[in-house]
């Protein structure tokens, strides 16, 4: 693998600062945008990694169009793609710089390793918006997990890694399923996990239902270390319901959590819109005259109170 080192300049344009996050596909960088002097997280891969595929050069072929298509993507929800760029080494993403910490971190700043339901409702809220302008562009995420999904300092919720997610599990399941350890499992789709060819946004919805019962109950749906186990459980274990960990829920977002749960693609709710609507009625309600009241900065623990509609079916 390319031996990547603080200082280095990729693409004649990118200056690699501090290492954000390391796993064996790969590595997020903190770096700057020399010519618009702006901070910026590169992510590479090495290309080496995808020579276990019989296809590499198509899947190369696809991750180009695929980071176009998320680049053109435009909703408060999603991490901005900046750039894009594949060469004989190395693979990358260069998206926007978040002022914030992930949705993984959150878990330990909350009482009882839990969130209170309006704000796992306003999270999850979050994600479909930005998840109903992803499906709307025919992109499926397929790794929607804590470690991939921001909150601001100002509460909006971000979506991150598009594009070498997606090449990597269309590449070698193998690579997403141990190379990155367990952390992928838990929030993955039957039909994922099956290596179903057609994968469609759905698969995210489950994502979401199994972050939904995460932030709810403080522990995730089917918890065990085993990742065949783990896999075995999303494939054919029943969900169990929020209230089999000593926590209250109404009846309506408990079947709106089962739903989203479902094993088969077609017993789930049809779009990241009809899950928003279905959350709705639970969001934090604005406090009177938030608009023009004097605020002190929002904390990340506090989720932004009014999310951002889905995109229209």
């Amino acid at each position: 693998m390319w031996d990547l080192a603080s200082g280095m300049v990729i693409c004649d344009r990118y200056r690699l600062e501090s290492v954000l996050g390391r796993g064996v596909m790969g590595q997020v960088w903190r770096g700057r945008d020399l010519p618009l002097d702006r901070p910026v997280a590169v992510k590479t891969v090495a290309t080496e990694l995808l020579a276990v595929a019989s296809s590499r050069d198509a899947a190369l072929t696809r991750f180009g169009r695929e980071a176009r298509a998320a680049a053109r993507l435009d909703h408060a929800n999603v991490a901005v793609v900046f750039d894009a760029s594949i060469t004989d080494e190395m693979c990358c993403l260069v998206m926007e710089m978040i002022d914030g910490t992930t949705l993984d971190y959150l878990f330990d700043q909350q009482e009882d390793g839990r969130f209170g339901i309006a704000s796992a409702v306003a999270v999850a809220a979050q994600l479909c918006a930005g998840l109903s302008a992803v499906h709307a562009a025919d992109l499926v995420h397929r790794d929607l997990k804590t470690q991939n999904i921001m909150v601001r300092r100002d509460g909006i919720v971000k979506i991150l890694d598009f594009g070498l997610v997606k090449l990597l599990s269309d590449t070698d399941p193998r690579l997403t399923t141990t190379g990155e350890g367990i952390g992928n499992l838990y929030c993955a789709s039957p039909e994922l996990l099956s290596g179903r060819d057609q994968i469609d946004g759905r698969s995210d919805l489950y994502a979401v239902g199994c972050l939904l019962h995460h932030m709810l109950t403080g522990e995730t749906p089917f918890p065990t270390d085993q990742p065949a186990l783990l896999a075995s459980h999303h494939l054919a274990t029943p969900p169990p319901l929020v209230a089999e960990a000593g926590v209250c829920v109404p009846r309506d977002l408990q079947d709106l959590i089962t739903a989203l749960l479902a094993k088969r693609p077609e017993d789930r709710p049809a779009s990241a819109a009809e899950v928003y609507a279905g959350l709705a009625p639970y969001l934090p309600q604005p406090e009177p005259g938030l608009a023009v009241k004097r605020t002190p900065p929002e904390d990340p623990r506090r989720p932004f109170l009014v999310p951002q509609g889905p995109v229209p079916v």
